[in-house]
């Protein structure tokens, strides 16, 4: 966070822009501590609390056997750095390997020189590097190819823009939205992510943020502390050690132990000693007789006890010394390897929808208000980011639904869809697109959310292992490379580190995905992780087909006749309050109020905006639970069967109107009537329930409603007309006509 001192940057969580292999997506979903280095993963798998343990997949074979370290040079330690970057208390065993192939010994020997010479690679063996590198990226797309293909050009003037998944658990359900803005100086490219809190640490680690750069410096400082011959003769400790004793059989009644008594003496005898040490000086027997005067106190509670003793502090004395103090700099230059960062007040993109051609606009400057504290970063070459951070944004008074959102901004023109993702390092944020491996994590991730499972028998076993796996695999790979680590500078050392933690999370990855899957089918009552792999409603891709991306939930998707039945004679309703049908079903999305910020669309919409923003509402459309009606009224959008929506995994609810509060710090969120189980929801009585579902819902697509009910036959007539027009002939499997009715239809 540009605290001076360019070492101290986390280095296990920033994607290469050319890396072999594709990162994983670790999400700490209970925020267990990562094992000790070289820890032992039977003794991680049973873990602290009892838990069940899990049987340990077997790691892979390492490639290269560990080196012997070179000779490290003098007044340096590359070892040091190492377990400083691995988080070791100490350094593990190496792991036994096979001997390296011919070809895997001489690349290492290539590597070994190049970095010993202290020298980057030649401009020819830089780009030698780089199709080589791009090459291993393309037979892995091959092998793996990515759940949402990055476009190298988001259509221009497209509200929604593209959904795109990024690998890794930096990025809030792994979404993130490709737009490119119309404007006259040529199409303006946007990426619009919202990052999870656990990752800001990495983000703020990336920038050079005025008034948090520190700088070391000496000053003069009146201090207070105990004197030499104190520290030395422990009178403080002694003295202490007979209190607390004395202290506890006053406090509980009981009669004095020897032990107390014993503790009383000993400390008396140190301090009479020094008492009668003809050598002291007034302030030390002033000290001595200090400890002395408590010690009478503590006697006379052994001889008479009665009430507990006030508290006896330390002796101390007030020294002038010089001491060294980090300041901030208010206007220092951005710290080397980090991003320059402007702090201001928040705002939006203000973007301008054309209602008459469905395209939306942005000049690339027009911004609008926000209540909140945001970053602007200079990323070079014209690029720049905005980011809104969880620390400068106080739930109490800011708005709460702005916090972790980021924008990286290219250059105006076009094609810069694979590069706003790359870019995406900078930041020290993953920078891959999301592979099916991956996804199956994300999928359980969300499930475990979704589902309550946190807590279940094992899980927290689970997650202990999954970590202690990529632990082990770090220190593998580590080790197999020590001789080339050795070679070289801070600064190399930190990019390998960067690629040793993305590799080692890719080996590990199915493993990890095994090992916690079948931790959520026990929790979920199947016999084991296959049984549920295998069963009709596990379905580990998100839905990809729509405006949206959305993952399931399989105890839905798996039990759908259930949840039918749970809602029978119930439906999910949405009142656009007076809104314009034909506007929003030209967009194609019922949007959240953030996401209709971005895609142009004017504020007063919704029934609360403002107050949306602040309890974090503002991020989810808002349905309610309804008795099924016969005679609805029109501008409502009707699904008469739940289910529908009822499988995503990214909704909550309450039963009354606390307006989507998920902000604690707001006097309308109740974490005690917060639910996502869809069969309470289903017997919500209360008029003016709520669920709230995140982004938004695709209204052309398989989310459709069931019934959407306009104001008069002219309005219906037209609206059939334009989808007509664009080809929507039908809406969630049922013709448009049928879907299309008007209030006097009932």
């Amino acid at each position: 966070m540009g605290t001076g001192s360019k070492s101290s940057h986390q280095s296990y969580a920033v994607s290469p822009t050319a890396l072999a292999e594709a990162p994983a997506a670790p999400l700490d979903i209970t925020g267990a501590p990562a094992a000790g280095a070289g820890a032992d993963l039977t003794g991680v798998a049973a873990g602290a609390s009892g838990d069940a343990a899990f049987e340990v997949p077997e790691l892979p074979e390492p490639v290269v056997g560990p080196a012997s370290p070179a000779e490290p040079p003098v007044d340096e330690d590359p070892l040091a750095e190492l377990d400083g970057l691995l988080g070791a208390e100490s350094e593990p065993e190496p792991v036994a390997a096979a001997e390296p192939s011919e070809d895997e010994a001489q690349e290492a020997s290539d590597e070994g020189e190049l970095q010993s010479s202290g020298e980057g690679p030649s401009a020819e063996e830089d780009v030698l590097l780089q199709a080589e590198d791009e090459e291993i990226e393309e037979d892995e797309e091959e092998t793996d190819p990515p759940l949402t293909p990055v476009p190298t050009a988001p259509p221009v003037g497209e509200p929604t823009g593209t959904p795109i998944l990024v690998g890794g658990d930096d990025f809030i359900n792994s979404e993130a939205t490709l737009v490119a803005y119309d404007s006259p100086d040529g199409p303006r490219e946007v990426l619009l992510t919202h990052i999870s809190e656990e990752a800001e640490e990495k983000l703020l680690d990336a920038l050079s943020i005025p008034g948090t750069h520190m700088e070391e410096i000496q000053v003069e400082e009146e201090v207070k502390e105990r004197l030499d011959l104190d520290k030395e003769k422990k009178l403080a400790e002694l003295t202490k050690s007979a209190i607390t004793s004395v202290q506890h059989k006053l406090k509980g009644s009981l009669p004095m132990s020897d032990a107390s008594i014993a503790k009383h003496q000993a400390a008396v005898d140190a301090v009479t000693a020094v008492l009668n040490d003809p050598s002291i000086s007034d302030e030390e027997k002033a000290m001595a007789q200090h400890y002395m005067d408590q010690l009478d106190v503590v006697k006379d509670k052994i001889d008479n006890g009665g009430l507990v003793m006030p508290w006896m502090d330390a002796y101390e004395v007030t020294a002038t010394k010089m001491v060294t103090k980090q300041i901030p700099v208010p206007n220092g230059d951005p710290e080397p390897g980090t991003l320059a960062a402007t702090v201001r007040k928040a705002s939006r993109i203000q973007a301008n929808l054309d209602p008459a051609t469905g395209q939306t606009s942005w000049d690339g400057v027009s911004r609008s208000s926000a209540q909140g504290t945001e970053y602007e970063i200079d990323m070079g070459d014209g690029w720049k980011a905005v980011y809104r951070p969880y620390k400068d944004n106080n739930p109490a008074n800011t708005e709460f639904s702005l916090r972790g959102q980021l924008e990286v901004h290219a250059p105006a023109g076009a094609g810069h869809g694979k590069d706003l993702v790359d870019r995406l390092e900078q930041l020290h944020l993953m920078n891959k697109p999301m592979t099916a491996a991956e996804g199956e994590w994300t999928y359980l991730a969300n499930n475990i959310k979704a589902q309550g499972l946190e807590g279940s028998a094992g899980m927290k076993a689970a997650m202990e292992t999954a970590q202690g796996l990529q632990d082990l695999q770090v220190q593998e790979i580590v080790h197999q490379r020590m001789e080339s680590l050795m070679g070289l500078d801070s600064d190399a050392l930190q990019t390998a580190m960067k690629r040793i933690h993305l590799e080692a999370s890719h080996k590990v990855l199915p493993m990890k995905v095994e090992v916690v899957r079948d931790a959520v089918a026990k929790a979920s009552g199947f016999s084991s992780g296959a049984e549920l792999a295998a069963s009709p409603g596990y379905e580990p891709t998100p839905s990809t087909g729509g405006k949206w991306l959305t993952w399931s939930r399989f105890d839905v998707t798996g039990k759908k006749a259930e949840v039918q039945s749970a809602f029978k004679g119930r439906s999910l309703t949405h009142n656009l309050n007076g809104g314009d049908l034909a506007s929003l079903l030209g967009t194609g999305v019922l949007a959240s109020t953030e996401k209709r910020a971005v895609m142009g669309i004017g504020g007063n919409l919704g029934m609360s905006e403002q107050d949306d923003k602040m309890t974090g509402g503002a991020n989810s459309v808002f349905l309610r639970v309804k008795k099924t009606p016969s005679s609805p009224g029109g501008g409502r959008l009707i699904w008469d069967d739940p289910s529908v929506l009822m499988q995503r995994s990214d909704y909550y609810a309450y039963n009354g109107d606390h307006y989507g509060a998920i902000n604690p710090a707001h006097y309308n969120y109740n974490a005690g009537a917060i639910t996502r189980d869809p069969m309470k929801i289903a017997n919500f009585s209360g008029s003016s329930n709520e669920i709230m579902f995140r982004n938004g819902i695709d209204l052309l697509g398989a989310e459709a409603p069931s019934r959407i009910v306009c104001h008069t036959a002219a309005e219906r007539s037209s609206i059939l007309a334009s989808l007509t027009a664009r080809g929507i002939t039908q809406l969630g499997g049922k013709p448009v006509e049928d879907v299309l009715c008007t209030e006097y239809d009932y």
